[in-house]
């Protein structure tokens, strides 16, 4: 059986500390990035952000496009 994924309304917290980004977020998300790997997640988190908060606001919208 495949367990629902809980959606959390929670930020990370994140931090820096000797060149390494440390993030800390709900459900024991702890991780360590460099400092590459957090603006690339950065930039994917912000992109997904706006698309689903397009979605949001497009869901009752019977003109929406498709996914």
């Amino acid at each position: 059986m495949t367990e629902k994924k809980r959606i959390y309304d929670e930020a990370s917290r994140v931090d820096a500390s000797d060149g390494i980004v440390d993030v800390d977020g709900p459900d024991a998300v702890d991780i360590k990035l460099t400092p590459q790997a957090a603006a690339e997640t950065s930039d994917r988190l912000l992109r997904g952000a706006f698309k689903a908060s397009g979605q949001k606001r497009m869901e009752h919208n019977p003109h929406r496009a498709k996914d």
